[in-house]
């Protein structure tokens, strides 16, 4: 007797050519999900993925105004230093031009005469 119809005959069963031995029932599966119950976990996977989606990009909404206000200042900032630098420059060259040699070799003209028609 082989190990087969050894393991066949002490179930209970006998072996037949072209039958399976094992066999399954439905009750040892466990339960399956139905149609609807398939559709009805896919819509909330897909509302759960929207949420999360639009939270992101409301995240970087945010983020984008926060750039743009920050872009602004700085544009802000930048024409304030300009007309700074001018401001200075401006004041430098009227100190430097009335302590230059040409300036102080300068003399004061006062007027002689009116020119009369």
């Amino acid at each position: 007797m082989t190990y087969s119809s050894a393991a066949s005959i002490s179930r209970g069963q006998y072996a037949v050519r072209n039958h399976n031995v094992v066999s399954f029932t439905a009750g040892r599966e466990g339960r399956r999900f139905g149609p609807i119950s398939n559709t009805i976990i896919l819509i909330v996977l897909a509302c759960t993925l929207g949420i999360l989606y639009l939270g992101q990009v409301t995240k970087a909404n945010a983020f984008g105004y926060q750039i743009n206000s920050l872009q602004q200042q700085q544009s802000q900032l930048k024409a304030d230093h300009d007309n700074l630098t001018l401001e200075s420059a401006r004041l430098q060259s009227l100190s430097r031009v009335e302590k230059s040699k040409v300036a102080s070799a300068m003399v004061a003209v006062t007027p002689s005469g009116t020119v009369s028609q």
